[in-house]
C-alpha cells in the first residue's frame, strides 16, 4: 500500500470521524447525566440543515456554525422541556424529535430551494494545515485540518477532564448514577440534565455544521444518514469515556472511509457490503457488546421513578 494512498485514507478517516466524535462526545454528556437523547439524529440533521443556509446567504460558515449549533440546542431544549420538565419517554420525545426535523428540514429546503432543490454549495471551512507537520508522510493528514476539525478533538481531553477532575462533573455523574442521593447532597437534579442536554445538542449541532459545511459544502435532505444512531453506539463501544470515544469515533470513520478507496486498494469487495459497514458495526455493538458494558445506572430512568 503506497504512503499516498494511506495519508488519503486517514484523511478520509479523520473527516468521517468529526462528525461522529462531536454527537457522540455530546451523547457521551448526557448520558452520564442520566438522560438517553436518541433525537440525537434530528439535532445533527437539523444542525446541518441551519448552519448550510446561514451560510449559502451570508457567505460567513462561522455564522453558520453558530446556527448550527443553535437549531440543535433548540430541538435540546424542546426535548428537555418535554421529558426533564414534563416527564416524557426519552425514546418516544426522541423519535419524535427526529421524525419533526426530518419533515421540517426537507419542508423547509423545498420552500426555499424549490421543489428540485438548487446549486447549493458553499465555499465552507477553509483546511488549516499546521506548518511542517502536515507535510509529515501519512500522519501529515491529522494536521491538516479544519478548525472545527482541530476544536473537536481537543474536546476530548477538555470534556474527561471536566467530568473527572471537577467539581461540576461529579455532580453531573451523581445524577447519572443516582438522582435522588444527587439531590439529597444539594444538586440541582432537573438544571444538571437541562444543561447536558443543551450541551449535547449544541454538539450534535456543531457536527451536523461540519458535515454539511467542512465535509460536503451542500445539503442534502435526510444527509445525518444514521449518524446520530451510530454516535450513540459509539458512546456505549466507548464505555462512556471521552478517549474511548474518540478511538471508536476513528475505527467508525475507518470503516466508512474504505467506501471510498477499496478500489484503490485493490480489494475485489462488492461496494454495496462496504456501504453497509457502518451499520453493521453498529448492530454488532448494540446486539453483542452492549452487555459487557457498564451505563450510569440511573440511565434513562425517569426522575419520578429514581
Amino acid at each position: 500500500m503506497s504512503v499516498d494512498l494511506l495519508t488519503s485514507l486517514l484523511q478520509t478517516t479523520i473527516t468521517m470521524a468529526v462528525p461522529l466524535l462531536l454527537a457522540g462526545l455530546g451523547e457521551l454528556v448526557v448520558e452520564r447525566a442520566g438522560v438517553v437523547n436518541i433525537g440525537l439524529e434530528g439535532m445533527l440533521l437539523s444542525g446541518a440543515f441551519a448552519a448550510m443556509i446561514a451560510t449559502f446567504f451570508t457567505h460567513i460558515p462561522l455564522l453558520g456554525l453558530v446556527c448550527g449549533c443553535a437549531a440543535g440546542a433548540l430541538l435540546a431544549g424542546l426535548f428537555a422541556c418535554v421529558v426533564v420538565g414534563l416527564g416524557g419517554n426519552q425514546v418516544v420525545v426522541g423519535t419524535a424529535l427526529n421524525l419533526l426535523a426530518i419533515g421540517a428540514t426537507g419542508v423547509a429546503y423545498r420552500a426555499i430551494f424549490g421543489v428540485t432543490g438548487a446549486a447549493l454549495t458553499v465555499d465552507g471551512f477553509a483546511l488549516w494545515p499546521v506548518p511542517l507537520l502536515s507535510q509529515l508522510p501519512v500522519v501529515g493528514a491529522l494536521f491538516d485540518q479544519p478548525l472545527l476539525g482541530y476544536a473537536a478533538f481537543a474536546l476530548v481531553p477538555l470534556i474527561s477532564f471536566g467530568l473527572f477532575r471537577t467539581l461540576a462533573g461529579v455532580k453531573l455523574r451523581m445524577v447519572g448514577e443516582n438522582p435522588r442521593a444527587a439531590a439529597a447532597q444539594g444538586v440541582a437534579v432537573r438544571f444538571t440534565q437541562t444543561a447536558a442536554l443543551l450541551a449535547c445538542g449544541m454538539l450534535a449541532g456543531a457536527a451536523g455544521s461540519y458535515l454539511a459545511v467542512a465535509y460536503a459544502k451542500t445539503f442534502v435532505e435526510g444527509m445525518s444518514a444514521g449518524r446520530g444512531f451510530i454516535a450513540l453506539a459509539i458512546v456505549i463501544f466507548g464505555r462512556w469515556s471521552p478517549w474511548g470515544v474518540l478511538a471508536t469515533s476513528l475505527l467508525f470513520g475507518m470503516a466508512t472511509a474504505l467506501q471510498f478507496h477499496v478500489q484503490a486498494l485493490g480489494l475485489a469487495i462488492p461496494y454495496q457490503f462496504l456501504l453497509m459497514l457502518p451499520y453493521v458495526l453498529t448492530l454488532i455493538v448494540l446486539a453483542g457488546y452492549a452487555g459487557t458494558t457498564r451505563a450510569p445506572a440511573a440511565l434513562g430512568t425517569p426522575l419520578d421513578e429514581a
